[in-house]
């Protein structure tokens, strides 16, 4: 990195295309992996405290916030896209005033989150429902892990920035430092000082801070790099706060819909009995194993789609779309393979109680077609999201959520827990064939180039 700013090709063939697809995808893939190793050692290290409401305790909390930081998530695609096409333009300027601009609205929300957290802990625990111990537990978690409120928000605007730009690998590195020190702190607080709920909640504190103050010392030597004047406007440039939080909030209604989809699941299953929702638990790890492939691909076409949007380069831009199904069906078909030949495998190795593993292994053919019949709903959203065409993929996820999702589950209520996986597969086909429809619509009449997206850009 040096002063020049480094502008993508002008265009992109398919051999490059495939290319930088798998050369972004692999760090992101990697990524995602090491989320659930800190899960597995946080389960590790408080579930042998001598009391079981440590562990509930934990689990109720990190299940509280996972919900709560992951409602925000538009942070991370709505810079991606943003970022990407100024990127691809070569408009040094934007790309770093859509980082400062990211990140204060990362900090305004973090701080207005800290603010409101006696109310925001207080329903959120209500609605998980766990029992009066366990619920102390979770609430001295939930009021100590709020504090990381902003430094979780900025990461997520930072990870998004680096990959408008291309910089998978440093999103991975700042996943790994997260995860490690989490780790390291959680073995120190928890094992070495003899904290318990309260150790672990403080180790994802500073993990958080720690990885911020890295992605901001990554990011404040390229704009240092490119010279402090080109971006004067930061602070008071109120058209580009406007088109942040149109996007975004896009974004946010969106990600309700897929948070309420997935919490009616549960919701549903819980109804049909304990076993059955601890199978739906089990298949549902099968579900989010898929997608650290799945999403790795589907991120790194925000990026590719962005740029070449960016550089009105639509040869390459149907190269990059062509590149992407070709790699996440590849990654579809893998995953599903693997659920076929091992799954019941897998479902031993995740449970040891017998009649989960019975129940799971009944239901295990809907977690083998899900990946191949999800694959283009992970595609599209990449390619909206590198668009900056949040509004499309809200509308469809509505639809998708209130026309299919719902209607057939209340007609397959006699089906029991097959119903339930029904709409939830439903859900998923809906969500891909409408947003499928409206890109079709675009590819055919070419208007992912008109006049109307390049006066909508960020200058």
């Amino acid at each position: 990195m040096g002063p020049e700013y480094s502008k993508p090709d002008t265009a992109v063939g398919p051999s490059v295309a495939r290319q930088r697809m798998m050369a972004l995808a692999w760090p992101l893939i990697l990524s995602n992996i090491t989320v659930p190793l800190l899960g597995l050692v946080d389960t590790a290290v408080v579930g042998h405290l001598p009391d079981s409401r440590y562990l509930g305790g934990v689990t109720l909390g990190a299940t509280l916030f996972s919900f709560l930081f992951w409602g925000f998530g538009f942070l991370r695609m709505g810079t991606t896209g943003w970022t990407a096409q100024a990127h691809g333009r070569g408009d040094v300027s934007a790309v770093l005033r859509l980082l400062g601009q990211s990140l204060l609205l990362a900090l305004g929300i973090g701080l207005a989150l800290i603010a409101l957290h006696p109310w925001l802990i207080a329903i959120g625990l209500t609605l998980l429902d766990g029992s009066p111990v366990v619920t102390a537990e979770a609430e001295i978690y939930a009021r100590i892990r709020m504090a990381s409120a902003p430094a979780v928000l900025a990461n997520y605007a930072l990870i998004g920035w680096f990959l408008g730009r291309g910089y998978s690998k440093v999103t991975l590195a700042l996943m790994v430092i997260n995860n490690t020190v989490n780790i390291l702190l959680d073995l120190l607080f928890v094992v070495g000082l003899g904290m318990a709920t309260d150790g672990v909640a403080l180790a994802s504190v500073i993990a958080d801070y720690l990885t911020l103050a890295t992605g901001l010392g990554l990011a404040l030597w390229a704009w240092r790099d490119w010279g402090w004047p080109r971006v004067r406007g930061v602070l008071n440039d109120a058209v580009g706060y406007r088109r942040l939080l149109s996007v975004n909030g896009a974004l946010f209604v969106r990600t309700l819909c897929l948070l309420f989809a997935f919490a009616f699941f549960h919701a549903q299953g819980a109804s049909l009995g304990d076993t059955t929702l601890a199978a739906n638990a089990v298949l549902l790890q099968f579900v989010l194993l898929a997608s650290y492939g799945l999403d790795g691909f589907a991120h790194a076409t925000e990026s590719l789609v962005g740029q070449r949007i960016g550089a009105a380069d639509e040869p390459g831009f149907k190269a990059v779309v062509r590149a992407a199904t070709e790699w996440s069906m590849l990654m579809a078909g893998l995953a599903s393979l693997v659920f076929l030949l091992v799954g019941d495998a897998l479902i031993a190795v995740l449970t040891d109680l017998s009649a989960v593993r019975v129940m799971a292994g009944s239901y295990l053919i809907w977690v083998v077609a899900m990946p191949l019949l999800a694959a283009a709903s992970y595609l599209l959203d990449g390619i909206f999201i590198g668009a900056t065409k949040p509004r499309a993929m809200r509308d469809t996820m509505i639809a998708a959520l209130f026309l299919v999702y719902l209607p057939v589950w209340w007609l397959a209520q006699p089906l029991g827990n097959h119903g339930l996986w029904l709409a939830f597969i439903a859900f998923t086909v809906a969500r891909s064939v409408l947003l499928g429809t409206v890109f079709a619509r675009a590819w055919r009449r070419g208007s992912w180039f008109t006049a109307e997206d390049r006066r909508a850009r960020p200058a």
